[in-house]
């Protein structure tokens, strides 16, 4: 199994609605590793390592998020590994 790393930005009302504390439930449902912030200016940045397949379903969730998030836009960047070995919300 090869292990890719995503960087995404998630743009909308997605400070203040549990959407860190969610994606963080998701991520480790799908099998993935890394961090989700808050930004300054309001957008929160996921980074995750583990399989394709797992990205791409973490990423089909963040165009939607929480039930009370409201997503503008997604945008998805891949990078080096890191070696993550969970994944937790930063602060």
């Amino acid at each position: 199994m090869t292990t890719e790393h995503r960087t995404f930005h998630v743009h909308g009302r997605v400070q203040g609605v549990f959407f860190r504390q969610s994606t963080k439930a998701e991520a480790q449902r799908l099998g993935l590793t890394g961090y989700a912030r808050n930004n300054e200016d309001g957008t929160v940045t996921i980074e995750a390592e583990g399989p394709t397949a797992a990205l791409n379903a973490l990423e089909a969730w963040c165009h939607h998020g929480p039930p009370a998030a409201r997503v503008d836009r997604v945008e998805a960047q891949a990078g080096p590994v890191q070696g993550y070995t969970e994944f937790r919300i930063a602060r």
